[in-house]
Order: structure tokens, then sequence, then C-alpha cells
């Protein structure tokens, strides 16, 4: 998708600040983090613009980030917990339409949804 900001950077032509790519996933850290650890997983295509578009056609790929969540986690050493969060639609708080996961750290949120 040409205007996707997400597809962007997948394609190395908007500069991040990367903790893990392989062939069809990208981790990098958000550039406003709500938590002290802040990265964003996702896939690289543009599989779906939100969860609401996850088909079994394109689910794969929704695993395939949720095993990078796991390893990110490990690599950043979040061993007392994290966050991982989707936004679906502008109302959610969803600001770019592209498939993205949050991985949220650092900073007790146990008394918090958000």
């Amino acid at each position: 998708m040409s205007d996707c900001l997400f597809c962007k950077i997948a394609a190395g032509e908007i500069p991040s600040n990367k903790v893990y790519e392989d062939e069809s996933v990208l981790a990098f850290r958000d550039i406003n983090p709500q938590a002290p650890v802040h990265i964003l997983v996702i896939p690289k295509a543009h599989a779906a613009d939100s969860a609401a578009q996850i088909t079994a056609e394109n689910s794969a790929v929704v695993a395939r980030c949720f095993e990078v969540i796991a390893k990110v986690a490990a690599q950043e050493g979040l061993k007392d917990g994290f966050r991982v969060i989707t936004n679906s639609g502008a109302a959610a708080g969803q600001t770019v339409p592209h498939l993205h996961f949050h991985i949220l750290a650092g900073a007790d949120m146990s008394d918090k949804l958000v």
C-alpha cells in the first residue's frame, strides 16, 4: 500500500529504531512511547488494516507476530511482564491503518487497563 506509514517503514523508506526483523515481521520502538518500553510489531506486508480484517487467509502472519512478540520480550528482558495491545479502528485509538501490535512494559500496569 503506497500511502501506508508502516508499509513505508517496513520497506525502509522511513527510518525506524528496529529491535527485530525477519522476512515477514518487523518490530521497532514507538516514536511516541506510552510506557518506558513501547515497541510496535507489524507484518511487513499489508495483510490487514486492523484486527477486524483478520481472516483464515491472513491469520498465519498474526501467529508469526505473536512468535516475534515472545522473542522481543525475551530479548528486551521483560521478565516482570508486558502488555500486548492492538487497536481496531479510529474509535479504539488506531491511528495507522496497518495491522500492528503494541508491546508495553517497564512500568506497573496492574491497576489500569491501558
